[in-house]
């Protein structure tokens, strides 16, 4: 063999196993990152276990909030995420005071209703977050209010719809939309609540104790277009499927929930 393509090949040789060493190390290294990715995000889901167990929902929130951003492949993303949206909800449901909230003192004249209106939330909510039995209030009397803003998004594609407060996602629920993809898309105004509504029906009134009205136990109206909106439901083997006339529908007590929470004038997007 002529000498000079024997050096030739060696080095082809040599080259070769440095590359096959090179991905062996890289594949390795790949290997121990992604071990120790699920040992932090293990880490980090027991001591956010530990945390709510000593009813410190904050510090257990954060710790929740960073294994969804960061570890999407933990093999308990599904249970973080559903601990992280109860968590959620009992934060904005309990008499905590948090940076989201402020403490208001009530004054001569007020009542639950202007103070809600004042602060653009609900007298429900108030009343939950401060274990208030009834609207009866007194001046000088503190009241949590839970002062950031709520907002909705629905995902016709998923089915989905995302409560948001100060643009954080709260809690995802499964809805039905509009069969033929009927739902309007945009950016509406909730104007309209009711409690048990009444559905008109091609002219015809269905009470809220017939089986006929499919509004379930609350409505929530859009301002345009005014027939459309989020509202419950007597099916509630269709949720997650596109099968109603336009509106959102969601089980009723997830949406008996969401009602709590928004008050009239809350934005709702509906995307495809």
């Amino acid at each position: 063999m002529n000498k000079k393509i024997g050096i030739g090949i060696g080095i082809v040789i040599a080259v070769f196993l440095i590359v096959k060493g090179l991905s062996f190390f890289k594949s390795a290294g790949s290997s121990q990152n992604d071990n120790l990715g699920k040992d932090n995000a293990a880490s980090l889901y027991e001591q956010a276990v530990a945390l709510e167990a000593a009813s410190e929902p904050l510090e257990a929130r954060e710790l929740y909030k960073k294994i969804v951003a960061d570890f999407s492949d933990f093999d308990k993303i599904e249970d973080v995420q559903k601990k992280l949206e109860a968590i959620n909800t009992k934060i904005i449901l309990s008499s905590m005071e948090t940076p989201s909230t402020v403490i208001y003192i009530v004054e001569p004249g007020d009542s639950l209703a202007k103070i809600a209106k004042k602060h653009k939330t609900t007298v429900a909510l108030i009343k939950k977050s401060n274990q208030l039995k009834s609207d009866v209030i007194r001046v000088g009397q503190k009241i949590r209010i839970w002062k950031d803003t709520f907002s909705v998004f629905v995902d016709k594609s998923q089915n989905i719809l995302i409560l948001k407060s100060n643009g954080e996602i709260v809690k995802v629920y499964a809805v039905s939309t509009g069969a033929n993809n009927s739902t309007p898309v945009g950016t509406f105004k909730i104007v309209v609540k009711q409690v048990n509504p009444v559905w008109f029906k091609s002219g015809q009134v269905i009470p809220p104790e017939s089986p006929e009205n499919v509004l379930g136990t609350r409505w929530m109206g859009f301002d345009n277009p005014p027939d459309y909106g989020i509202h419950g439901t007597t099916e509630p083997q269709n949720i997650g499927k596109q099968v109603t006339a336009g509106c959102v529908r969601m089980r009723n007590a997830d949406v008996e929930e969401l009602y709590d929470f928004l008050p009239e004038g809350t934005e709702v997007t509906v995307v495809d």
